[in-house]
């Protein structure tokens, strides 16, 4: 059998990162042997300067939305931001096609090695079929009149199915607490069970202005979109408490952006939440500056100790779909934290909260990985000039 061996001036394991003197070895197809101080490693390796670390994961992205790059505005807020995506989402196949399959080969280059989709077509199938990355898709399901309820079912479980078809890992998900009636919830939450579901959560500080006071930037976008609003009765909560219980049957939880979540939301959390479900909080920060030009409250996750894991969100909130430029804008906000506990976000983290962590994450022995080399460092620090790039 066939080995590599891999040395960078930091090995970073997938929870620790290791000095130059431990060397990665692996079989010819990428799979994990072993980790040994550089004495015992024998001749042949492979010498690199950075950082080697497992493949990324990116735990939110809109595939299906790459066809948008640089056609919304940024900086105007979330609302139009909403109605630009459903007014300008419809292109030519071919063109939204073409898109797709850039945007895979993007994100391979820049190391991702699984991603957590979410899908309002089956157009992104033929792309993934290819194998070049690993998914789990989230079939998004919307529609905030009661009216729509049955047709808007109806249609992501045809969604839903042709994934399940194309032997897809694949949930049944909630757009956002602001886009799911009553109806339509009853309708999608026995899908939740045992699975993986995933929402955009706290995305804007006027999603909770809405539940809390029945205020804010929310009712324009529904006259925008041409949405009666009289049905709803207002339940004078935070957005995260108006339905977080609906979610208490899956397996995983991946509540994405949160950029206006509170201290009070992490508690709701934590008292309401099963000893054997996985919450876990995903970070789009490029998106966030793009759309709402503001930042998570990163340091309070930290504090309280949650699993943190990194996304990139689309092309249309974003310039590219690089996980290492989503820590680096962390980092820049953030300069204590570590790079071994960003790197966990976007690696183990990444891939416990997609159920991958048998295969992916980390250099633990029979996995498969991959192998991502972090260039430009200063030490163990990323730089602006800092670039990922995918070696095996």
């Amino acid at each position: 059998m066939h080995y590599r061996k891999f040395q960078a001036d930091y090995l970073f394991t997938g929870t620790n990162l290791l000095g130059a003197t431990s060397i990665l070895i692996t079989n010819e197809k990428g799979e994990i042997i072993d980790i040994v101080d550089q004495e015992q490693a024998g001749e042949g390796v492979e010498v690199f300067p950075g950082i080697i670390s497992p493949g990324f994961v990116n735990a939110h992205c809109h595939i299906e939305l790459s066809h948008l790059k640089n056609k919304i505005a940024e900086k105007t807020g979330l609302v139009n931001f909403v109605v630009k995506v459903v007014t300008k989402r419809h292109y030519p196949e071919e063109e939204i096609l073409h898109a797709i399959t850039n945007a895979v080969k993007e994100m391979h280059e820049n190391g991702i090695v699984a991603v957590g989709d979410i899908c309002n077509n089956e157009l992104s199938i033929p792309e993934k079929n290819k194998g070049l990355l690993l998914y789990y898709d989230f079939i998004e399901v919307s529609g905030w009149n009661p009216s729509v309820a049955s047709e808007r079912f109806q249609r992501s479980q045809s969604i839903y199915q042709k994934y399940i078809d194309n032997e897809k890992n694949s949930s049944m998900v909630p757009h956002a607490s602001y886009s799911i009636s009553s109806s339509l919830w009853e309708k999608i939450t026995p899908y939740f069970a045992g699975k993986i579901v995933t929402i955009h959560n706290q995305e804007t500080k006027y999603e909770d202005e809405f539940f809390l006071h029945g205020t804010g930037d929310l009712i324009r976008m529904y006259e925008l979109m041409g949405i009666d609003n009289s049905f709803y009765k207002y339940p004078f909560v935070s957005s995260l408490q108006s339905y977080y219980k609906k979610l208490s049957s899956a397996s995983s939880v991946i509540l994405v952006h949160n950029t206006f979540i509170k201290q009070d939301n992490i508690d709701y959390i934590f008292a309401n939440n099963l000893t054997s479900q996985l919450v876990s909080f995903c970070l789009c920060p490029n998106a966030n500056i793009y759309i709402e030009d503001t930042l998570p409250p990163v340091q309070m996750l930290i504090d309280n100790h949650v699993n943190i894991v990194v996304g990139t969100d689309s092309l249309a909130s974003n310039h590219r779909l690089d996980i290492l430029e989503e820590l680096k804008t962390i980092s820049k906000k953030h300069p204590d934290i570590t790079t071994e506990a960003m790197l966990t976000w976007a690696t183990l983290n990444g891939a416990k909260a997609l159920q991958m962590e048998n295969l992916l994450g980390s250099f633990g022995k029979g996995k498969q990985p991959g192998i991502v080399l972090i260039e430009n460092v200063e030490g163990e620090k990323f730089t602006t000039d800092s670039k990922a790039k995918r070696i095996l």
